[in-house]
């Protein structure tokens, strides 16, 4: 019986998908136009090779991302834990304080080295940096595809 609010949730929370997907099929417009029957890519067209190469700045951004939501993950049960830890019972206050407060140091350290670097510059130069970085890309690219036609040519 602890459980039926969440199986409630569940039920409700199904029957409101159901619902409006049921709707959305006999209320919405059925124009299918080629634009429509596209693939959607995160409001990009999906034109071009799937095997791209992206900017080291994308690689870099992701990485900051995943740093800091790690961050958050250790921080929020480290707060919600603190007063147990603190009180009478452990007498862990000052170890259990410093302790996060080393961890937040390190964060820190990391975010000032990142930006530093440059990794959060989205100035006018930075864009035509990644712009050139992109176009010799491009250009790196163009010239294998015309490596690999001219050898897959000479062993025919």
């Amino acid at each position: 019986m602890d459980y039926l609010p969440v199986l409630l949730m569940f039920v409700v929370a199904a029957g409101f998908a159901v619902t409006f997907i049921t709707l959305s099929q006999f209320v919405g417009q059925r124009k299918r136009t080629r634009t429509k029957l596209m693939p959607y890519e995160c409001g990009k067209d999906p034109v071009g090779s799937a095997h791209e190469r992206f900017s080291v700045k994308f690689y870099l951004i992701a990485m900051i991302f995943i740093l800091f939501d790690i961050e958050v993950i250790f921080l929020v049960p480290w707060a919600v834990v603190f007063k147990r830890l603190a009180g009478p019972e452990y007498g862990l206050r000052n170890l259990v304080y410093f302790e996060m407060l080393i961890f937040i140091a390190l964060l820190a350290a990391g975010l000032i080295y990142v930006i530093k670097k440059g990794a959060f510059d989205w100035t006018e130069s930075a864009r035509r940096e990644a712009q050139a970085e992109g176009q010799a890309l491009e250009r790196t690219k163009v010239s294998s595809s015309r490596f690999r036609v001219s050898s897959s040519s000479k062993a025919a």
